[in-house]
């Protein structure tokens, strides 16, 4: 039932990897022997903040699994410093204890990453990719950048050796002056705050220094490419660079800034199950072939 002020949400759970710690997956069934689709959030958000929009649209469609990632959300927390590939394996470890592989993971910003880190490190958990409002390098290598990212870098340094619930405070504040008013705010604050302060400053470092284009252009499982054509935050001549660098790799442009995803949905559902319907077919076809 949905509540004032508060999103409709599916039913979600604590799940425990193996080895790894806790995390919180939502999940959705879908219709009967539907492709499993795994969502892969962005930097500071959750699964709900980045997805709840899209839940309802897409498991008319498919089997729904929405994770938080490590120090996100109600994620994994650890000591161990902010890695994408540990996101990475997270997911390959949530795919195993489901036992759904494999499945077509959708990345969104930093949900990108994670994606072509998963098929890059367990290629046989993934089926196809979506990729969305991403890309498969983010510093622009400019002296801006390098200054931004390098003011990151200590930023997150001093959070190691500040107070967590110092940290709790000065985030909340940063963060929530982000959030514009409307019906849902309050939700949108409390999400943003189950970040861990620490684990977020070095997801931003580790963004920054991502790079995947050494081997970008060996993916082989069917992938699209969601592209926010008015993003401020990833240029869309970087998407398009990244969709051009993949194999086959087909793209589904969206009119919309980097926030579409919950900002706009209904401008932006449309164009994500198009690029899922392409991979799905694409996968089906590609598997009754090697059969």
């Amino acid at each position: 039932m949905a509540v004032a002020g508060l999103p409709r949400l599916p039913p979600g759970r604590d799940v425990a990897l193996d080895g790894r710690g806790i995390t919180f997956v939502r999940e959705l069934p879908g219709p009967p022997g539907a492709p499993t689709i795994l969502l892969l959030h962005g930097w500071t958000a959750s699964a709900d903040l980045n997805w709840f929009a899209c839940y309802a649209p897409l498991a008319r469609h498919y089997r729904v699994l929405a994770i938080d990632h490590r120090g996100h959300g109600r994620g994994i927390r650890t000591r161990a410093r902010f890695r994408l590939a540990d996101c990475a394996d997270d997911a390959a470890a949530l795919i195993d204890q489901l036992g759904t592989s494999p499945v077509i993971a959708v990345g969104y910003s930093m949900g990108g990453p994670i994606a072509q880190l998963l098929w890059h490190r367990h290629r046989d958990k993934v089926a196809g990719l979506v990729l969305c409002a991403t890309t498969d390098r983010f510093s622009s290598g400019t002296r801006e950048g390098r200054a931004w990212l390098g003011g990151l870098q200590m930023m997150a340094r001093m959070a190691r050796l500040t107070p967590d619930v110092v940290l709790q405070t000065l985030s909340r504040r940063v963060l929530s002056a982000r959030v514009v008013d409307g019906p849902l705010s309050e939700w949108v604050r409390n999400e943003i705050a189950r970040g861990n302060p620490r684990s977020l400053l070095e997801a931003g470092t580790a963004i920054g220094r991502y790079d995947a284009g050494p081997w970008i252009g060996a993916i082989d499982v069917p992938t699209a490419v969601v592209l926010t054509e008015l993003d401020t935050v990833v240029p869309p001549g970087r998407q398009r660079r990244m969709a051009a660098a993949i194999p086959g790799a087909e793209v589904f442009p969206v009119a919309g800034d980097h926030a579409v995803c919950a900002a706009d949905a209904r401008r932006f559902v449309p164009a994500l199950l198009g690029a899922l319907h392409s991979v799905s077919r694409r996968a089906a076809r590609d598997v009754s072939v090697s059969r």
